[in-house]
């Protein structure tokens, strides 16, 4: 085991006794992020050469499970935030220096949607917009989002990623009033004409499949497929929470008495639907870590990731999240009126858990449709070809299982 994730399971207690204050402030606590910080697991998968430890990135989402199952918006913003010094690590070297290169705790916020326009300047970009979801945007310095280059004339003529530091952007306090994952603090974020230069932007194309020019391809963490780590970021932030559900679900159980007078915790029916949750749970946190070690292996040996083989991890992560999901749903719905209450943390897990399935990533049905098609060699359709496109554009048709 990774020494961060025991530092994660360490505060645990901590992080979940934090719950309710960072559900009312809308955002983490500054005890809770300040207690994340500390044990580095936003510096997982952060370069060696600035304070970060370059592990495997199964070890970052099994700590990122660690404390999404204390407290889910601990573990999301952990994930979202976590996976950030990935692509920073792939950037301009200055860049990274101004990030790091005083704080190498410094966090970084997203979102990578493209709500905002640039206009070219000299040695570099005018960027206005407003983008939402910005999850743990409060306890970060600098913020990584999308944006569409434009030419004289307002046209179109690409997409980047921007980075910018907190003087450059505002956060709009009051955007976010949602039902779970309310400790996220996914804010909006306002840029109001800022110049960003030159080397603050990032190409993702670039970077699509990892380091190659960037002096970091000598560590497989930096080979792997960019749409891989990052719609796993979204599994791993909702799985984490339907492990705290199945975690507050047999706490909940222990003492509980049904109407009947009877305990619950002895009631076949009861057990037999918890035995079968659990199992349906672990199952999907198990199948994502596996297929993070499998990715994650076929860099380490040298060879390219397939169609395949992505096709099937994006196939595995929406169908693990939707599989540990429906479990819960099973789970609450038998567990009385009183798990209704806003005291008992398997109401809040439940709701955390359904407000990550919202997230475009948990789309379940449109990734089905996609890998079932190149079985039959297929076109997939161009809105998911998005997160699949290889650079070998293999033309097999063999599933990877």
């Amino acid at each position: 085991m990774h020494h961060v994730r025991e530092q994660a399971e360490k505060i645990g207690d901590l992080i979940a006794e934090q719950g309710p204050a960072s559900d009312n402030l809308g955002r983490l606590t500054d005890e809770a992020a300040a207690a994340i910080k500390g044990t580095g697991v936003i510096r997982m998968l952060q370069p060696k050469e600035f304070g970060g430890y370059e592990a495997h990135p199964a070890e970052f989402f099994e700590s990122v499970f660690a404390l999404g199952r204390r407290y889910g918006s601990a573990g999301w913003v952990t994930s979202v935030v976590g996976i950030h010094p990935w692509e920073l690590s792939l950037a301009d070297h200055k860049v990274q220096e101004e990030v790091w290169g005083t704080d190498p705790d410094t966090w970084v916020a997203s979102p990578y949607a493209p709500m905002g326009k640039a206009r070219q300047a000299d040695g570099g970009w005018r960027l206005t917009g407003r983008w939402s979801f910005s999850s743990g945007t409060d306890h970060c310095s600098w913020v990584m989002i999308g944006g569409l280059l434009t030419d004289e004339e307002g046209k179109v003529t690409g997409q980047r990623h921007f980075m910018l530091p907190r003087p450059d952007y505002k956060i709009v306090a009051e955007s976010w009033e949602v039902m779970g994952l309310k400790g996220t603090g996914s804010r909006d974020l306002i840029v109001e004409d800022a110049f960003v230069p030159d080397h603050r932007i990032i190409d993702p194309a670039k970077v699509w499949d990892g380091a190659r020019e960037l002096g970091r391809d000598s560590n497989p963490l930096y080979r792997l497929a960019l749409p891989i780590l990052f719609s796993g970021t979204i599994t791993a932030g909702t799985l984490g929470c339907c492990l705290g559900a199945l975690d507050a679900s047999v706490q909940y159980m222990r003492d509980r008495v049904s109407a009947k007078g009877a305990r619950v915790a002895e009631d076949p029916h009861h057990l037999s639907i918890l035995g079968e949750a659990a199992a349906d749970v672990e199952a999907s946190a198990l199948q994502f870590i596996s297929d993070i070690n499998r990715a994650y292996d076929v860099v380490a040996g040298g060879q390219e990731l397939t169609t395949d083989l992505r096709i099937t991890v994006r196939r595995n992560q929406v169908r693990s999240v939707r599989r540990a999901v429906d479990a819960v749903d099973r789970l609450f719905v038998h567990a009385g009126g009183s798990a209704l209450r806003l005291g008992e943390p398997f109401q809040r897990f439940w709701r955390d858990a359904h407000a990550g399935m919202n997230h475009a990533n948990n789309a379940a049905e449109p990734v089905y449709e996609g890998w079932s098609k190149h079985q039959f060699g297929l076109p997939i359709p161009e809105g998911l070809k998005y997160w699949w496109h290889t650079t070998d554009h293999s033309s097999s048709t063999s599933t990877a299982t």
